[in-house]
C-alpha cells in the first residue's frame, strides 16, 4: 500500500543519477560468466578485484585458505562517521541438471535475468558494488567507509565474512544483500549445521553374508531414527518449523574411502550427511547430544550397531564446518530502520515483510558471523527464482531498486 513519503533529497538524488540500468546488468552478466562453486570462488574474486580496482575502490584479495580467494574492497570516508558493510557471497549453489540454455551464458525474458548463480547471490553482490560506485562517483563527502565484501564459503559456514570481520574490515554496521525480495528486511532466522554420521559394519563375501555386518543395513535404521528424532529444543512461534533436519547424502562401501567395486562384499562403512536448521534455544553442542542419545539407543537394542559422529566435518567434505546460530537481531536497530526509510523513500511502501519471513527465514546467512561480532545488521536483497535449482533468475526491477536502497542507506550510515 502507497503511504506519504519524503521524496529524495538534493544529495540522495545526485547518488541515484549515478546508477546506470544498463551498466548493473552488464556486470550481473559478467559475474555469471564466471563459475564459482563453493571452494572454488578464486577466478571470480581475482575478476572482482580487478574490476573494484579500475573503479577506483580501494580493494584486496584475502586468502581464507591457501588457494581460496574473496575480494574485499573500501570507499574511504573523512573520518569521524559510522562505517558499513554490503555484504555478497561469491560461492554459488551446484549445478542441477534440466536447464534450458547454458546456464553460464546469461540471457534476458520477461524483465529476468536468467544464469546460474544469479540468484543465490550474484545479483545481490551486483547491488552491493554498484551501490558503493554510485557513492564513490557522485563525488559526495562521506566521514564514514562503505565496505564492500565479495566473500567466499558462505555455503559451508561463512568462513569467508568471518576471515574478513578479523582481518580488517570490522565495521559499525550491515547489510547482506541474500535473495529474499526488495520489499523484504529479514532480521530474524535459523541456525544451521552440516554433522557426518557414520555406520561400522565387518565386510564378508556374499556366500558368507550371515557372518558379516552390513553397514548400509545399519545406517538405514540410522536413518529412520534420525528423522524420526525430537530434537531439545523450546518451540518459537515466529519460527514454527524449527528445528528441521535433512539427510541429503548417503554413501557406502569398502573401507573408509568408500571404495564402491565389488558389490559382492558386504559393506562396512557407510555415511550419511545431514543439515540440521535451529533456533536460538539451540546450538550445535545440544543436536549432537541429541544425535548421540538417539544413536545409543539403537547400540543398546543391537550389538552391532557400531557408529561414530563426525563434528566439524572434515574440510574435504566441501561442508559446512561450524554450527551457525539462530540470529534474532532486534527490528529497532538503526541499520533496519535505515534500510526500511530508504525503501519507503523509494518506492512509496512499508515492506511486505519486516523481521521473519516463511520459509525465508529457515535459511542461514552470514548475518550470523556478523551479529555475533556485534555489528548490527539485517538481510536485504533482490528477490528472483528457480525451477527445482534450473533456470535460475533474479527480477530485474529488484536488482535496481535494492541497488539504489543500499545505496541510500550507505550514504545515511556513513554521513
Amino acid at each position: 500500500m502507497a503511504i506519504a513519503h519524503a521524496p529524495p533529497t538534493d544529495v540522495q538524488k545526485q547518488v541515484l543519477a549515478r546508477i546506470d540500468e544498463d551498466e548493473v546488468v552488464r556486470l550481473a552478466c559478467d559475474l555469471i560468466r564466471i563459475p564459482s562453486f563453493t571452494t572454488e570462488e578464486t577466478p571470480c574474486a581475482e575478476w572482482l578485484g580487478n574490476y573494484l580496482r579500475d573503479q577506483g575502490l580501494a580493494a584486496e584479495l584475502q586468502e581464507i585458505e591457501p588457494g581460496r580467494k574473496q575480494a574485499v574492497a573500501r570507499l574511504h570516508g573523512t573520518g569521524g562517521g559510522r562505517s558499513i558493510m554490503l555484504n555478497g557471497h561469491i560461492d554459488i549453489d551446484p549445478l542441477a541438471g534440466g536447464w534450458t540454455r547454458d546456464p553460464f551464458q546469461p540471457w534476458i525474458a520477461d524483465g529476468r535475468l536468467y544464469g546460474h548463480g544469479i540468484y543465490n547471490m550474484k545479483a545481490g553482490v551486483t547491488a552491493c558494488i554498484m551501490a558503493a560506485l554510485a557513492l564513490k562517483r557522485s563525488g559526495v563527502r562521506l566521514r564514514g567507509d562503505v565496505v564492500v565484501a565479495c566473500v567466499a564459503a558462505e555455503l559451508n559456514s561463512g568462513v569467508g565474512t568471518i576471515h574478513a570481520i578479523n582481518h580488517g574490515y570490522r565495521t559499525d554496521m550491515a547489510v547482506v544483500a541474500e535473495p529474499y525480495g526488495a520489499r523484504t528486511i529479514i532480521t530474524k532466522h535459523t541456525g544451521t549445521m552440516d554433522l557426518v554420521v557414520h555406520t561400522l559394519g565387518r565386510a564378508t563375501h556374499i556366500s558368507k553374508k550371515e557372518q558379516g555386518v552390513d553397514a548400509i543395513s545399519k545406517m538405514m535404521r540410522a536413518i529412520a531414527a534420525i528423522n524420526a528424532m525430537k530434537l531439545t529444543h523450546t518451540h518459537d512461534p515466529e519460527l514454527p518449523g524449527l528445528p528441521r533436519l535433512n539427510v541429503g547424502s548417503v554413501i557406502g562401501g569398502r573401507g573408509r574411502s568408500y571404495t564402491l567395486r565389488g558389490a559382492y562384499t558386504v559393506s562396512d562403512f557407510c555415511s550419511c550427511y545431514v543439515n540440521i536448521r535451529f533456533n536460538t534455544s539451540q546450538s550445535g553442542d545440544t543436536i549432537v547430544a541429541d544425535f548421540r542419545r538417539t544413536l545409543d539407543a539403537l547400540a543398546a537394542e543391537d550389538p552391532e550397531f557400531k557408529y561414530e559422529i563426525e563434528f566439524p566435518p572434515e574440510p574435504s567434505r566441501g561442508l559446512g564446518r561450524l554450527a551457525k546460530a539462530a540470529v534474532d537481531v532486534p527490528v529497532t536497530e538503526p541499520v533496519v530502520q535505515m534500510v526500511k526509510r530508504n525503501l519507503r523513500t523509494l518506492s512509496g511502501q512499508e515492506p511486505e515483510h519486516l523481521g521473519v519471513r516463511l520459509p525465508q527465514s529457515y535459511a542461514g546467512n552470514d548475518t550470523t558471523h556478523l551479529w555475533q561480532a556485534g555489528i548490527p545488521c539485517c538481510l536485504y536483497g533482490p528477490g528472483g527464482g528457480y525451477t527445482d535449482y534450473h533456470d535460475v533468475h533474479t527480477n530485474l526491477d529488484e536488482l535496481f531498486l535494492v541497488t539504489r536502497v543500499l545505496a541510500l542507506t550507505a550514504l545515511e550510515a556513513a554521513a
